[in-house]
């Protein structure tokens, strides 16, 4: 990223501030909390954005999704392989945030490995944020990001959209999983999602954070008074969503699900259960039908792990702790290529 792009990410780093006070229908429990994320905004930036303010890593693009719309993508693009001309793998990443926030740098490092050793083009998009747009803005951002992507890859980045990935951190992990149900990214389709990574991804939004499950254990939640915050995506709309899989992918069918999933889960994480039982049930339902085979599904949990950890500061959480998480999953999107046909 280029200090040259500071004055476009200007109103993106003030974005809190600006629907707090211009957002007329905010409700006050909302307001005041979203103002109280600004400050959390400009440090999270700062955080995950400093190491790469000089790199040649990745490029900034705006995506035209919509008339007039546009959203933040960094585009990761493999090494140069020769003068072999074939398609490179296309993967989408989504970064979390709890559907109030984020930045596609969050997962940088993970993008930047993923390219390095699979091949593939990686891009990182963003979304619309609550409170501000609640469900199923961000929901709507993603699916149209896939669809630009599925329509311009090949004449833009040398990617194949036929050879599609995805990956997703917490609440771009549950956007992943909903962009899997339409048709153009469903198993049968060419242009369907061959596998998807996840990291502790929210899987059941019918239940609000304070409902959910907490690991015995588990310490206080230093940031507790924005869990009302966390909620502002669906709260308005749950009530006539609860049986729609986009907002919870844990009811998706597995004909609505990638062809293959690869879970990781945070142990010191209110958002255990409803992932152990997402991948229960996807295995339960794989099992029930022999056209299934060669579908795989797999999880892996971190007993130390802790939401969010992986997207902190080297000096935060080493990069072998990182690497515990994410070789095993670029393994498992290579080993999706090959699948495929394409090798690197």
């Amino acid at each position: 990223m280029s200090l040259l792009a500071l004055p476009r990410l200007l109103p993106l780093l003030l974005r809190p501030t600006i629907d707090a006070l211009f957002t007329w229908n905010l409700p006050w429990r909302y307001r005041w909390r979203t103002l109280i994320l600004q400050p959390i905004t400009f440090l999270t930036f700062s955080m995950s954005s400093a190491r790469w303010l000089f790199t040649r890593a990745y490029t900034v693009e705006y995506l035209p999704i919509a008339p007039g719309r546009t959203i933040r993508a960094l585009i990761f693009k493999a090494p140069s392989s020769g003068p072999n001309k074939k398609l490179h793998p296309l993967h989408i990443d989504i970064h979390g945030g709890a559907f109030i926030g984020g930045w596609p740098e969050e997962g940088a490092v993970f993008c930047d490995q993923l390219a390095r050793e699979t091949g593939a083009v990686v891009i990182s998009i963003s979304y619309r944020y609550a409170p501000k747009h609640v469900f199923p803005a961000a929901h709507d951002d993603v699916d149209a990001a896939i669809r630009f992507l599925q329509t311009h890859a090949e004449a833009k980045y040398g990617a194949d959209p036929g050879l599609l990935t995805m990956s997703g951190f917490s609440a771009g992990g549950t956007l992943a999983l909903a962009a899997a149900q339409a048709e153009a990214c469903r198993p049968a389709a060419k242009t369907g999602i061959k596998a998807c990574v996840t990291f502790y991804a929210v899987c059941d939004l019918r239940l609000k954070p304070q409902e959910k499950p907490v690991p015995v254990g588990m310490p206080d939640d230093p940031a507790k008074f924005l869990v009302p915050l966390y909620d502002s995506y669906v709260e308005s709309v749950r009530a006539e969503n609860m049986e729609n899989p986009r907002m919870s992918p844990i009811l998706a069918s597995v004909d609505q699900l990638p062809e293959n999933l690869f879970v990781w889960v945070a142990a010191i994480d209110i958002l255990v259960h409803e992932q152990t039982t997402f991948v229960e049930k996807v295995k339960q339902d794989l099992a029930k039908d022999p056209k299934y085979a060669g579908r795989r599904v797999e999880i892996e949990i971190d007993e130390k792990g802790f939401h969010g950890y992986l997207n902190l500061p080297d000096a935060i959480i080493s990069k072998e702790k990182k690497q515990k998480a994410f070789s095993p999953a670029v393994k498992f999107i290579k080993d999706t290529h090959v699948k495929y046909g394409f090798e690197w």
